[in-house]
């Protein structure tokens, strides 16, 4: 047999056999089709409940990453670039750092909160000392208004007594005038 016909031969040989496992897998196809969709709608449904079981436990390490080695490697990656930096600047809060040490953090807060609170006092303190200040001036203004309204008083009572006085000396005088003349209109009749 010539080979233009062994090729013509495996040719068509090859064709039938992949028509044949065409056909194949159209029938497994028709056949497996539905449970590949239940398969696919399960796998769906159990990928949900993975991704919700799994959120919140990757939060959770999200979240103490954060809180305990985030912390270190940043400072460990600080001190790497002030051991590294040829001219190291001194600024800031850096400044008074000794030896290249990280302030506590509870330090600072307690430093801020104690100016805070000195800050408070003094202000209240202030105010305080301002509203005294206000207080003595309105309580000297009444003190003296208290001593004039006083002499006042004393001077009116003294002249209100002279001019009693004086009545009085000027009502016995005619008073006593009176009596003499109408003593003197008797003794003489």
């Amino acid at each position: 047999m010539p080979i233009t016909a062994k090729r013509r031969k495996a040719r068509k040989d090859a064709e039938d056999a992949l028509a044949r496992l065409q056909e194949l897998a159209r029938e497994q196809a028709d056949r497996l089709g539905p449970y590949a969709d239940q398969a696919r709608d399960q796998a769906a449904v159990k990928l949900l409940q993975a991704r919700g079981w799994t959120a919140p436990r990757l939060e959770t390490a999200a979240q103490r990453v954060e809180d305990t080695v985030a912390p270190r490697v940043a400072g460990l990656l600080t001190v790497a670039a002030q051991r590294i930096d040829p001219k190291p600047g001194r600024r800031g809060l850096r400044g008074l750092r000794a030896g290249g040490r990280r302030i506590p953090r509870g330090l600072v807060i307690g430093g801020a909160a104690l100016v805070g609170g000195v800050l408070v006092y003094s202000l209240i303190r202030l105010r305080q000392a301002s509203q005294d200040a206000e207080w003595q001036e309105h309580l000297d203004q009444a003190r003296e208004q208290v001593r004039e309204t006083r002499e006042n008083l004393e001077e009116k009572a003294a002249d209100v007594a002279e001019d009693a006085a004086d009545k009085a000396e000027e009502t016995k005088a005619k008073a006593k005038e009176k009596i003499r003349s109408s003593s003197n209109g008797r003794s003489g009749e």
